[in-house]
């Protein structure tokens, strides 16, 4: 009798279990009928153009992020003191170290961000004729995030350390390029280095997620004003300001996050880990210090973000014919 309802719940458990992975299949595949790889294009189109653009002001940013008082780390007045002191010591190819792994970086990540968003958005709208929500478009963003960073944050890594490589000679730089850098972290640090800051990197989706929101939020909320359809093409000069202020919004509740996963990256300095570099870090600077890096940031990412956003909506419309 034991044995016969022992044999009962084990076919009801491996019962459960099949039904419970026959369900995910059948949603990963229901998912996968919405994924465009015109999203996917369009994205790494504006990710690329931007980051070819604004890529000395991204690698001052971290260079301010970082400074936490270490000898080792040059001083610098203020932004254009920064870009003044690097192209006199190496000139252009200075103001431009990572850029390579901050074109694969950002090219790859707008690109499949792009792509698991609106798959997820599509997902979750099927078979409903209501608009999204703010907290579903929160969700969806949330979701393509983490999906995206599992995928590139080795390369954020490596675009980190080339930047802070503050030796003007070549010959005395830790890493040649960013092959360079991948195998050498990889075979000195293994898979956790080329994963340091991925945790505030999780916490960092949020900082698209409330982007996102914002930005599809004010979409609709345009195209209501002008009494047309909430997926109507709207006008460049739209796109610019709809994304600067959703981008002002998100990085002013989250910048924190970035200064926490710079200073992991960084080669300069051994912190065991997040909390030990909060500890110190307000020790050190107090609440300042998570908001080292701010401005340059700023002006480097309200830029990109609009020119990324104004090319993704343009060409994906165009790639998928709905260009009018």
């Amino acid at each position: 009798m034991t044995a016969t309802i022992s044999r009962q719940r084990h076919a009801a458990v491996a019962a459960d279990s099949s039904g419970s992975s026959f369900s995910i299949t059948a949603n990963l595949l229901q998912l996968s009928k919405h994924i465009k790889y015109e999203n996917l294009a369009a994205g790494l189109a504006g990710g690329v153009i931007s980051t070819m653009v604004l890529h000395p002001l991204d690698l001052i940013k971290i260079r301010f992020a970082v400074s936490d008082g270490l000898k080792m780390r040059p001083q610098y007045d203020g932004m254009l003191d920064c870009m003044k002191t690097i192209w006199k010591l190496e000139g252009i190819r200075g103001l431009y170290q990572g850029v390579t792994p901050n074109i694969w970086g950002a090219g790859s990540s707008w690109g499949l961000y792009f792509l698991f968003y609106n798959a997820i958005k599509a997902y979750t709208q099927e078979g409903r004729q209501t608009e999204l929500s703010a907290c579903e478009h929160l969700v969806s963003a949330a979701e393509a995030g983490i999906l995206t960073l599992c995928l590139t944050n080795p390369v954020w890594v490596t675009k980190t350390r080339l930047v802070l490589q503050y030796n003007a000679d070549p010959s005395r730089k830790q890493y040649k390029g960013m092959m360079d850098a991948l195998v050498k972290i990889y075979r000195h640090e293994g898979i956790p280095g080329l994963y340091r800051g991925f945790v505030p990197g999780l916490v960092g989706t949020s900082h698209a997620a409330l982007q996102f929101m914002t930005y599809e939020g004010l979409k609709r909320e345009q195209n209501k004003c002008k009494k047309m359809p909430s997926e109507s093409l709207l006008s460049p000069l739209e796109y610019i300001a709809i994304a600067a202020i959703s981008k002002i919004f998100a990085v002013a509740v989250t910048y924190p996050y970035q200064v926490v996963r710079a200073r992991l990256q960084d080669q300069h300095n051994n912190y065991s880990g997040i909390v030990d570099v909060m500890r110190r870090t307000w020790s050190n600077e107090g609440v300042e210090g998570f908001y080292k890096g701010m401005v340059p940031n700023l002006v480097r990412v309200i830029p990109a973000c609009c020119i990324t956003f104004l090319v993704f909506e343009n060409v994906s419309r165009l790639l998928l014919g709905e260009y009018h």
